[in-house]
């Protein structure tokens, strides 16, 4: 269940979000939440808990997405040009592909599925929290 008061800053602005995270040092708790067509562009979501959030149509381009969980969250027709997905949990994320995937940054050292290889390995490793 996502909290309100992090939805609602998430909602105003990549500046307002940006500066609030950098204010604030809590880890975004953004699980469950209906996201759906926002433009996130710009947004420092970086160890975020995304799970199971609905993320359809959302423009994460240039988003920092780095260690963010994104298990089981609705990625369909999501725009991810440039985001930084380093050492992101992308396993059991729902409609993400290959082609999407590969357009962003750091992507290699994701934690993914073996359908989102996409021709690189898949980390085995955890990292460090």
């Amino acid at each position: 269940m996502p909290k309100d008061e992090h939805v609602a800053v998430l909602r105003r602005s990549a500046a307002v979000w940006n500066e609030w995270r950098a204010k604030h040092g809590e880890t975004p708790d953004l699980s469950g939440a209906g996201l759906r067509g926002l433009d996130l562009s710009g947004y420092d979501l970086s160890w975020a808990d995304l799970r199971d959030a609905d993320l359809r149509g959302v423009n994460l381009s240039g988003a920092n997405l780095s260690c963010t969980h994104l298990e089981g969250a609705n990625l369909f027709k999501a725009v991810l040009d440039g985001a930084n997905l380093a050492e992101a949990f992308l396993a059991g994320a729902q409609f993400l592909n290959c082609a999407q995937l590969i357009v962003t940054l750091n992507w290699q050292s994701a934690f993914r599925d073996d359908t989102l290889a996409c021709g690189a390995s898949i980390p085995d490793r955890e990292p460090s929290e």
